[in-house]
């Protein structure tokens, strides 16, 4: 349940206040995390969006890459958003010289798909498992899922078709910020998985 589950949200970089202020109204108790010790007290944990290079390195330097793979590989429940979607993939087709991914979740990634901030854009999504009404969904510098493996479930697509939301056991991925439009669901909807 939400009020009893510790959920951190990543804090090295990106939007991690707004995640956490939903967590928070959700009645979870959200922490941000920095360091392997915090990593270790949480049930679930939020990777916001961002910049994924700069989130990479700084993961690295912190010396929470290692403890965020082994958290992933041993079930802990996390949910990327945009930047956060990047992290967890499994393949980042575009990634800069020396970028790497935690892993995790089979899908193969693109970077800033849509373009630079100027093409950032706002839609309506229909999400079967969140059910009606449709997610106003918002786009920055968004990464787009160009493929998945057999076990991950497609939770969305746009219009044309290109995959914007997924899930694979404990890994929930979205290309857009939930965080940003007052709709708590996919929030919600994480917290379940705890």
């Amino acid at each position: 349940m939400a009020g009893s589950s510790r959920v951190g949200v990543l804090a090295l970089q990106g939007d991690f206040r707004e995640h956490i202020a939903v967590l928070n109204g959700l009645g979870a108790d959200a922490v941000p995390v920095r360091r392997p010790e915090e990593l270790a007290t949480v049930d679930g944990l939020i990777i916001p969006g961002g910049e994924s290079s700069v989130m990479d390195k700084l993961s690295r330097m912190f010396g929470l890459a290692e403890p965020l793979k082994q958290a992933i590989a041993g079930g802990l429940p996390v949910y990327g958003t945009c930047a956060g979607l990047i992290m967890i993939a499994d393949t980042v087709l575009d990634a800069i010289t020396g970028q790497e991914s935690l892993g995790g979740l089979d899908i193969r990634v693109r970077r800033n798909a849509f373009g630079s901030q100027l093409d950032s854009f706002e839609t309506e999504l229909e999400i079967p498992v969140l059910g009606d009404p449709p997610v106003h969904a918002v786009f920055i510098r968004a990464p787009i899922v160009e493929s998945v493996g057999d076990d991950v479930t497609v939770l969305s697509s746009l219009n044309d078709g290109r995959i914007v939301a997924v899930e694979q056991g404990s890994l929930l991925g979205t290309s857009f910020h939930p965080e940003m439009t007052g709709d708590t669901r996919f929030h919600e909807y994480f917290l379940s998985k705890l």
